[in-house]
């Protein structure tokens, strides 16, 4: 407000000494006389103020024509001056324009025309790092990978845009199946940049391929350092790599690091139930069956699973099936409604011959939630009862085509696995196994007739309960139908006990 109300006061003043200025030169006698040759001017005051504010303005043009002239010689010469910067500030449009349209042609999948619109960028622009990237890129859509790589190629020369080269060998090379080289170009990539999250990815998932668990245990504390990673799902997959890195050990032949290793696993991850059952398995060979006991009952209040009961029936392989269903509680006690819970107190109480409790236990799974196990089971109580063998195969039949029930399976991809692996086999997704039930088209029944003997212990004259009998077959529907033994009610008494 101040500043504006000095400007007009300061305008005011100003017309004020002109006007007064003006006024006493009219007054003013006299006046100024030039002679030019024989030609005399005689000017007065006013006249000759107004002369010489003509003859500076005629001297400004006569210097500005002057240069323009100096401009046009240098410029014909080949030096930098008003006229070149013209044409390269037309050039630098052209450029642009070329680039903006490549982009969009690039954006729309067209992969021949962008490559046109970034020669042409590159023509008037001459800026490589603008316009490498975007002729590699719509050479990969036309489809002309050798281009692509040389223009990457170009890339790695200037520090600007190295990075960027190196990432787009990267997944040529990953595109290849060149796992190796890529590992490699990942591992150059992320020391240039490594905040970058997507390389940080792409780095991990081949480390895990490769079965490099310590340099992917570096590269997750790197994801959890700069924040592209939660810090509960960093313990998580730490944990996953501290695991897959004590197998590793243990198939190199040092059981001391392996025990470690897994016993550290279990710590970060208790409800990893893998590592549970490795570090469990630590403890035992360490003599420790308390701290392999505590282990693996957490692991199961987190998730039952049948390879938890297994480990722990190795705790006292020697105890007679009553011994082993009263220490079993322990377990059992926890998560009583889970089907695997009900199913591993069905096994116990069928080995303890113990058949009204193992069907309590059972209770509807078989018709609630039909599985493999669940009716063989079944099967087996029926049999255990005394039950015509008409109806124990009519069991044993609808066993054969219901579900698997819960197994290893990507959440990716859905692909079964027999075992708990760090990496899918079919996606190569890292730490995306879940235990769930698996798609009626894949995988192989886990925990079923197998389980029985992993809790139970062998058996003296226990058959497979799924081996089939030569001598059965359902010719009414020309599909041959499986026939089992189930456990005779007088027989099954676990190797190397003693009957009570």
């Amino acid at each position: 407000m101040l500043w504006s109300l000095f400007k007009i006061i300061l305008f005011v003043a100003a017309i004020a000494l002109l006007t007064l200025g003006a006024g006493v030169l009219m007054e003013t006698d006299g006046g100024i006389r030039v002679a030019i040759g024989a030609t005399e001017f005689n000017l007065e005051p006013l006249q000759a103020v107004i002369a010489g504010v003509l003859l500076v303005l005629a001297i400004w043009l006569a210097i500005v024509v002057l240069g323009l002239l100096v401009a046009f010689v240098r410029f014909v010469n080949g030096d930098e001056t008003a006229i070149s910067r013209y044409f390269d500030r037309s050039r630098e449009r052209k450029g642009y324009e070329a680039l903006a349209e490549g982009l969009m042609a690039l954006a729309s999948g067209e992969g021949n025309a962008a490559v046109s619109k970034a020669a042409r960028a590159e023509k008037y622009l001459r800026r490589p790092e603008l316009t490498n990237l975007l002729t590699a890129q719509a050479a990969e859509m036309a489809g002309d990978k050798r281009k692509a790589a040389e223009v990457y190629k170009r890339l790695l020369k200037d520090e600007r845009t190295q990075f960027v080269g190196v990432r787009g060998i990267m997944k040529q090379k990953l595109a290849e199946g060149d796992t190796e080289t890529a590992m490699k170009l990942a591992q150059k990539a992320f020391a240039l940049k490594p905040r970058h999250t997507e390389t940080q990815d792409v780095l991990l998932g081949l480390q895990a391929r490769h079965n490099d668990w310590a340099g992917a245990r570096k590269t997750l504390g790197a994801k959890l350092k700069y924040g592209a990673l939660p810090r509960d799902v960093h313990k998580r997959r730490d944990a996953v790599l501290a695991l897959s890195e004590a197998k590793g050990v243990l198939n190199e032949g040092n059981d001391v690091e392996a025990r470690e290793a897994a016993i550290e696993a279990n710590k970060l991850s208790p409800d990893l139930v893998p590592a549970a059952v490795m570090a469990a398995r630590s403890y035992l060979e360490k003599g420790k069956p308390r701290y392999a006991s505590r282990v693996l009952v957490k692991a199961w209040t987190a998730q039952p699973h049948p390879d938890i009961a297994a480990a722990f029936a190795e705790i006292a392989p020697d105890e007679t099936p009553v011994e082993r269903l009263n220490r079993f509680r322990a377990l059992t006690k926890h998560r009583e409604g889970d089907p695997e819970t009900r199913m591993l107190v069905t096994e116990l109480n069928i080995s303890a011959k113990d058949f009204t409790t193992a069907r309590a236990a059972l209770g509807d799974l078989p018709d609630t939630i039909p599985s493999q196990r669940a009716l063989t089971l079944l099967a087996a109580i029926e049999r255990g009862e005394g039950a015509e063998d008409q109806k124990v195969r009519a069991l044993l039949a609808r066993a054969v085509t219901a579900p698997r029930g819960p197994q290893w399976v990507c959440e990716n991809c859905n692909h079964v696995h027999a075992a708990w692996s760090p990496v899918c086999d079919g996606c190569d997704g890292f730490d995306t196994l879940a235990w769930k039930p698996a798609p009626e088209t894949e995988g192989a029944m886990q925990g079923g007739a197998e389980m029985l003997p992993l809790i139970v212990g062998e058996t003296t004259d226990v058959p497979d309960i799924f081996e089939p009998d030569e001598d059965a077959a359902d010719d009414q529907d020309g599909v041959d139908v499986v026939e089992a033994e189930i456990i005779e009610p007088d027989s099954a008494t676990p190797k190397g006990a003693t009957n009570g």
